[in-house]
């Protein structure tokens, strides 16, 4: 199937336990491919075995995201830090592997700001230099691990106010290619590129063959269609350097406008979103196909 399309476990809840596996079968049943989860943790209460099945008898895969922190940083200059980010990586794999392979994604060097509590900090030259040479490092490290086991790892660049190691597309380009390993490579997110790139169409064809995993998102994070995102242009280039990988959809809720609420926080459903959800996904599944015919 050419560009299966998926959607991100916590669009359904937060956090995301075995209880709440059912909701494979409403992502299948809302007409998506696959469902993109979270790395378990020990307190989710999650067994892979059990999520292997759910997505078996629900007809879809699972893409895997990884959660860092502060202390899962191998760009840190605390080597308890870099530990705890190489320890994490290692363990990303395992899952996956238990999972049967795929991708794992996200911001995977660690190095949260705002929602870390973390402010932008000055750099010397030295410093920064440090950071990028502490980074590749480790990523080389874990890349031929994860190749290995059958598992590729997507790194995604964020927004400037959510990190300080990876914000533009040039920048993760960089890294991969210092990697030079089939087990790293590349995951992008409109959301964050509609801030950083000048085209999104042009980073993604700069990107290339070295993207992995795609996450189609509005500007203001709600669903697609409803914000200023040209997605047949962006889907165009994604066929343009013939990206087949999955595409998720990660919206958050836009529905309440009062003042003073925390939006960048996730929050539960007031209603059901299955309409929102499936319109969204006939956006991405529409501009695919006018993508085609462009080409």
């Amino acid at each position: 199937m050419k560009n299966p399309i998926g959607i991100i476990s916590m669009q359904f809840i937060r956090p995301f336990a075995g209880k709440d596996l059912h909701y494979f079968q409403k992502a299948a049943d809302l007409g998506f491919d696959f469902v993109e989860l979270l790395v378990p943790e020990p307190e989710d209460d999650l067994s892979i075995a059990d999520v292997k099945k759910a997505a078996a008898d629900a007809g879809i895969f699972v893409v895997l995201a990884a959660r860092v922190n502060q202390q899962r940083s191998v760009a840190s200059d605390d080597p308890a830090n870099q530990k705890g980010g190489m320890d994490y990586l290692k363990l990303c794999i395992d899952v996956a592997a238990e999972l049967g392979g795929g991708v794992v994604g996200g911001p995977l060097y660690g190095e949260p700001m705002v929602f870390a509590g973390r402010p932008p900090l000055p750099r010397s030259d030295d410093e920064i230099a440090a950071r990028a040479e502490r980074t590749i490092r480790a990523f080389s490290e874990v890349a031929p691990l994860a190749q290995a086991a059958g598992v590729t790892f997507a790194v995604e660049a964020l927004n400037r106010f959510e990190t300080d190691i990876l914000s533009t597309t040039r920048q993760a380009c960089e890294v991969v290619d210092a990697v030079d390993n089939p087990g790293f490579k590349l995951m992008l997110d409109t959301f964050h590129m509609n801030m950083e790139e000048r085209s999104i169409p042009d980073a993604i064809r700069m990107a290339g063959d070295r993207i992995v995993h795609f996450q189609a998102n509005e500007n203001h994070r709600g669903h697609p269609g409803t914000g200023h995102i040209d997605w047949t242009a962006v889907m165009r280039a994604l066929a343009q350097v013939n990206y087949a990988g999955p595409i998720s959809l990660e919206p958050f809720r836009r529905a309440d406008d009062r003042i003073a609420l925390p939006i960048a926080h996730w929050r539960a459903p007031r209603e059901d979103e299955s309409e929102k959800l499936m319109a969204g996904l006939g956006v991405i599944r529409n501009a695919l196909t006018l993508a085609e015919v462009d080409q």
